[in-house]
Formats: structure tokens, sequence, C-alpha cells
């Protein structure tokens, strides 16, 4: 009935607001207790898996079906998880407890806070000295931080913010509204895997190219319209478009994070480069510590738009949803 289903949707609105609250205030559950934290246990036996970087094979087709099948078993599982317990939370209980119980397992599908605080943290250990910014950094990026100098410790933390904007928030979000929680489930364990698997060459002594190709892609697909999403929703929180955003966003190797990092170093109107790969708006000023702050301002709106606009389509599209 149609009815029911603006009930329930609304229901879903609120758990929305309920993830983001329990976000804003209590941020991340112990790991222990993490389906993140689970993702990654699961997702360790790429590094048992993955083989030895030397000698590396130009084309090794069956790593990648062996990296694809651990892929789609572990994505299935997360689905079917998340599906049961959707399901048994719509089919008994009530439209209130179904918004509470909801949003205590969406949070842990999005991390908005802990990752401003980090960004955060990495311009508070600056101001004690340059070791310190680097080594909080090396908490954010896969990079080596060894060698950046203070301008591109602040650079990196920046591009950090604005690409995981998307796959911190604006991914899970999107995916939930379009699927629920298992939407939101399987994007947070895509993500994952092409944080621990997606790599070109040697990591940690191990050939990453074959075995990660298809997490890699993966993520690519399922983060290719929320990164132009993130976008709007920067612009939205500067009020104003960032000129020349296509053309710098193509700059950077990837598909989709070279979309909010170019966004953001066009709305604060500075430089953000990784050496040797990319530079976004080259001609702009090195980084400041307002800068820093700046960027967490509009991280903060761009998120609380994203909320606002998923509750809307939520609603709005009552009539034919899964609930």
């Amino acid at each position: 009935m149609l009815l029911q289903n603006l009930e329930y949707a609304i229901a879903v609105a609120a758990a929305l607001w309920i993830a983001l609250a329990i976000d804003r205030w209590l941020g991340e559950p112990p790991a222990p207790l993490h389906p993140v934290v689970w993702m990654g246990r699961y997702l360790g036996l790429g590094s048992r898996i993955a083989p030895p970087a030397y000698p590396a094979k130009p084309v090794d087709l069956p790593m990648f079906f062996i990296g694809a099948l651990v892929w789609c078993v572990g994505g299935a599982c997360v689905w079917g998880v998340a599906m049961v317990l959707q399901t048994l939370m719509v089919l008994s209980l009530p439209a209130w407890a179904v918004a509470l119980l909801l949003g205590l397992l969406l949070k842990p599908l999005f991390a908005w806070r802990m990752l401003r605080d980090e960004v955060l943290a990495v311009e508070a250990a600056l101001a004690v000295s340059l070791d310190a910014g680097r080594k909080q950094l090396a908490r954010l990026v896969s990079r080596d931080v060894s060698r950046l100098s203070e301008r591109e410790v602040r650079e990196s933390a920046i591009e950090s913010l604005a690409e995981n904007l998307n796959d911190s928030l604006v991914a899970p979000v999107f995916w939930f509204v379009l699927f629920g929680l298992p939407g939101a489930a399987l994007y947070r364990f895509a993500n994952t895997a092409d944080a621990m698997w997606g790599y070109r060459g040697e990591r940690n002594g191990r050939d990453w190219t074959w075995l990660g190709k298809w997490a890699a892609r993966a993520d690519d697909v399922l983060s290719w319209v929320p990164a132009r999403i993130t976008v709007g929703l920067l612009a939205l929180a500067a009020w104003r478009w960032p000129t020349g955003l296509s053309e710098e966003a193509r700059r950077t190797p990837s598909p989709n994070s070279g979309w909010p990092m170019a966004a953001m170093a066009l709305l604060l109107g500075v430089r953000l480069a990784k050496p040797g790969v990319y530079a976004l708006n080259a001609e702009g000023r090195a980084p400041s510590t307002l800068d820093m702050q700046r960027t967490a301002q509009l991280g903060g709106r761009a998120a609380l738009a994203a909320g606002v606009f998923a509750s809307l389509v939520i609603v709005a599209t009552a009539g034919w949803r899964w609930v």
C-alpha cells in the first residue's frame, strides 16, 4: 500500500539522520563490532593469495579470476546479510523501530566525522613539527610521506578529505537511497577491497596488479556517479561552480577521485598535487592553515546537503520503494 510505503520511507529517511547524528556525536563503533573491520579481515586473504612481486607476470588471468571470485563471494555475503537484516526489520517491526535499528546498522557504513577529524589533526600536528604532520598524514594516505614538505602535507590532507568525502559518505548514502542497507554495505565492501587490493605492481613484497584488478574496476564503476554528485554538493556548499573543473579532473589517473579533488582545489583557489603524477589548479597558491579549516567546513556543508537531498529522494519515491 502507498500509505504503508510512505510511512516506511519516512522511517528510512529518519534512519539516515539517526546514522548521521550517531556519526556526529559518537563516531565509530568499537573495532570488534565494526562491519568494515570484518570485511577487512576477509579481504586480508589477499595477502596470502597475491603472488610474489618478483618475477611479476605481464598477464596473469588465473590470478584475475581468483580475485574476482573472492570479491564476488565476499560481496554476495555482505549483500545477503544486509538484505536479511533489512527484510526482517521491515516485516516484523513498527516504523519507529525500523528507523532506529536501520540507523544503527547504517552508521558504520560511512565515516564523515572520523575523516574530518583526521584531516584537521594533520594541521594540528603540523603546528608541532613537520615530522609530526607527516606521521599524522600517514594515517590517511598510502603514499610515502617521509620527504613531503609542509605544503605537500597540506595538499595531501585536502586531497584526502575531498576524495574520501565521496568514498566515506556520499557514495554509501547514494547506494543506500537506491537499494537500502544492502546497497550501502556492498559499496563499503567494494571500496574496502579497492583500498586493500587495488594496487598496480608491488606492495609489501606482493604483486597486486592482477589479483586486485577486479576490485579496482568494481570500485570505479560504483563510485562513478557519486563522485560527480560530490562535486555538485561541494559547489552548493561554496555557492559557486568550480570553473574549469572538467579539464582539471581529467589530470588524475583515476576516473573518479580527480573530480572532487579538482573541485576542492578550484573552490579554495589552491594547488593540489601528487609529485610526479598530477597537479590540479597548478597556478593556485599553496594551501594554508585557513584552507585546511575551509576544507573541513565545505565538507561538512556538503555532508549536510547530502543528507537533505537523500531524504527528499527517499520520501519522494515512496510509492515504489523496496520497503
